[in-house]
């Protein structure tokens, strides 16, 4: 007997020989195809060929076996009347397909990196860090300050099953912010090339305010009020 992979879709191709000068090949071909990443329409099939012929084949859209000729049609009854082999056909669309379907698919984190509330130079904030949508669910999140790891001030993490095969994680970083010191998230996942770092304050430094800002703007705008009085 001898199994090969089969590239084109996730199965495995199982043929037998006879040892005669007359050559006879038996192939038993098992087939998972999907398209989508939930794997939600997985298709699971078994096609038994001789010679280059098909049988009958198991469909789990179906759920059992068609016959296409005479011998293939006895073939489809004989199996279709085994009920722990419908059985076993039903459970492998999980153990065989999704399971290692699995293996192949892996699907990044898009991260996100915000503050719970308005952000302050100088006061504590909490910033948090989210990784959204990534597959498999094996990842890690660490804080870097100054392009070093932060680990004291890490308030906690959570960690989420989405149900549909995909995952989430939040990490929450408490730390008073300086101007000039970068906060950033570094994320790493099977599914990234490299550790994906994302820069706190990039999309979002409007949020930010620096205290003595707001004094020195405050003094201005009266002494700007109060030299208009007295022109006035």
């Amino acid at each position: 007997i001898r199994c090969e992979s089969v590239q084109s879709v996730l199965g495995f191709t199982c043929a037998s020989y006879t040892g005669s000068d007359d050559v006879y090949v038996f192939q038993d071909i098992d087939e998972c195809e999907f398209s989508k990443e939930d794997l939600s329409d997985m298709v699971y099939t078994v096609k038994l060929v001789f010679n280059q012929k098909l049988l009958c084949s198991y469909d789990s859209r179906l759920g059992k076996y068609v016959g296409y000729d005479e011998f293939g049609i006895r073939n489809a009854e004989h199996y279709n009347n085994q009920s722990w082999k419908m059985k076993q056909r039903k459970e492998e669309l999980e153990t065989i397909c999704r399971a290692n379907a699995r293996l192949y698919i892996k699907m990044p984190p898009v991260v996100t990196v915000r503050s719970n509330s308005k952000a302050r130079y100088g006061q504590l904030t909490k910033l948090e860090c989210h990784a959204y949508d990534f597959y498999p669910e094996a990842i890690n999140i660490t804080w870097l300050l100054d392009g070093s790891e932060v680990t004291g001030d890490v308030v906690s993490t959570e960690f989420m099953d989405n149900g549909d095969w995909s995952y989430q994680m939040h990490s929450y970083l408490e730390l008073v912010l300086h101007r000039g010191v970068p906060v950033s998230c570094r994320v790493e996942h099977i599914g990234l090339e490299e550790p994906l770092v994302t820069l706190w304050g990039e999309t979002r430094s409007y949020f930010v305010q620096d205290s003595s800002n707001v004094v020195l703007n405050i003094i201005i705008k009266n002494f700007t009020k109060l030299k208009w009085k007295r022109q006035k």
